[in-house]
């Protein structure tokens, strides 16, 4: 199931191996549902987020040895949200069982996105990001994404060729819809030219005291580069100091008359944050976003002040025992637009990009994508920034440290980028706004009270003595 994520994408192998599940937790009791569902999910989530590994790889003397344990921590830990979808389908008949377990685990996949600050990654519905079906989100989600992608493996299971048929009439209507969408006109676009710089700068050399002055200075060029950009943006701290007026006088000169976004940390009495600044051509500091959706044990440590008493800090935090979390989301007006700046990981939760103020003309996502590595992390972060442009109708632009730093519009194409690896600057017009979509204006509770109904009906059909017929 794992391969249909990014970098691959292979969704036909996904379906495939989730009707094998389907199969195989409609035999047996709550029990057998259970360990079938979790040892599944903590399979699927040990292969899709093998990048879970690369912060402790940054430092390995000191963090190496936590990686494994990191790795089989989390899968078996999301794993179980797989094994209560199991379990809970084994309260219905055996023969409605893969429709229960799909309408389950796409429940569960909603809470896993929610609970304890959300954890949404790899979701079974991403599978479809860089595919026509992905552009079905626009309506219903990255959720209802994931239960279509359950219900066409489910049914097949459930009813046979019967269910065979309406699945790939099902396939084939996605696929219409998304293709439909992507041939429509492309919106207007307003007119601004944006410079997006990709310093390439490793994880474990972004904090060295002695490398500092080069990386700046490597910054500051890429900002100085030939061309007349209205906005340059600089990845999520990519400055390695603190922000001062110095500093902000240095990015000004270096722009040109543009308008600096800078990726820095700053401090504000004895609290420091991971922040957007906005530089004035003049080199006034303008507004300044602070990250409020914080990475935990990555960018704070729950309950950090008892834990720094034995020695435990967040890693990314150089400063006291990891971040504070800003207000929350904010709209920023950047010369002739406004944009919703979204750092890092912010990304991967559309319930942050909606609950912005006020509707933007586009994204803006600033990341350091160096502590994923390079095989599959990256891919999928890049993914879902597609599928949050496709949720809302709105652009977004992302500003990678390492890369993959992206123009991507308002149906999630690429429309140009910087490869991972590759220290450069990537000019571009920013594209148009289309208006607001169905998600943008109900999020997921239509999918949600869909899944209830279902839950409901499914309810009427308790278990029996009766076995379901393998195909």
């Amino acid at each position: 199931m794992a391969v249909g994520q990014a970098p691959l994408g292979w969704w036909f192998v996904t379906l495939a191996a989730l009707g094998g599940l389907c199969v195989l937790i409609g035999q047996g009791g709550v029990g057998r549902g259970w360990w079938i569902g979790h040892l599944a999910g903590a399979g699927y989530f040990a292969v899709s987020l093998n990048w879970i590994v690369e912060p402790f790889l940054v430092d390995p003397l000191t963090y190496g040895w936590m990686a494994p344990f990191a790795v089989v921590l989390i899968s078996v830990g999301l794993g179980l949200f797989w094994g209560g979808a199991g379990a809970v389908s084994a309260l219905v008949r055996p023969a409605l069982r893969p429709v229960a377990f799909a309408v389950a685990l796409t429940a569960m996949e909603w809470v896993r996105g929610h609970i304890l600050t959300g954890f949404p990654w790899a979701l079974v519905g991403h599978v479809w990001i860089g595919w026509a079906p992905a552009q079905l989100a626009a309506w219903v989600g990255p959720v209802g994404l994931t239960l279509m992608t359950a219900l066409l493996a489910a049914l097949q299971v459930a009813f046979r060729w019967r269910g065979a048929a309406a699945a790939v009439l099902g396939l084939a209507a996605a696929f219409g819809a998304g293709t439909w969408r992507l041939d429509q006109p492309d919106p207007a676009a307003p007119g601004q030219t944006v410079r997006l710089i990709q310093p390439n700068a490793a994880q474990a050399m972004k904090w060295d005291p002695d490398r500092a002055a080069t990386l700046l200075q490597r910054g500051l060029e890429l900002s100085a580069a030939p061309g007349s950009p209205d906005l340059i943006v600089w990845p999520e701290t990519s400055i390695p100091y603190l922000l001062d007026d110095t500093l902000s006088a240095e990015v000004a000169f270096a722009a040109q008359g543009a308008i600096s976004v800078v990726g820095i940390q700053r401090l504000e009495g004895e609290r420091a944050f991971n922040s957007l600044a906005v530089i004035a051509p003049d080199g006034q500091v303008g507004p300044i976003y602070d990250k409020h959706h914080l990475v935990p044990f990555g960018e704070y440590i729950p309950f950090g002040d008892t834990l720094a008493r034995v020695g435990i800090r967040a890693f990314a935090a150089q400063l006291g025992n990891g971040y504070s979390a800003g207000p929350g989301p904010e709209v920023l007006t950047l010369g002739a637009t406004r944009a919703l700046p979204l750092i890092c990981y912010e990304a991967v939760f559309p319930q942050d990009v909606a609950a912005a103020p006020v509707r933007p003309d586009w994204l803006l996502q600033a990341t350091n994508d160096a502590w994923f590595g390079t095989l599959t992390g990256p891919y999928q972060h890049l993914a879902q920034a597609r599928l949050r442009a496709i949720e809302q109708g709105l652009p977004l632009l992302r500003a990678a440290n390492t890369g993959v730093s992206a123009v991507i519009d308002a149906r999630g194409r690429i429309l140009s980028d910087l490869p991972m690896g590759v220290a450069g600057k990537l000019d571009a017009a920013l594209p148009g706004a289309l208006p607001p979509t169905l998600y943008s204006r109900t999020g997921d509770v239509p999918v949600l009270v869909l899944l209830a109904l279902m839950a409901a009906l499914l309810a009427t059909r308790p278990c029996r003595n009766e076995r379901l017929t393998p195909l």
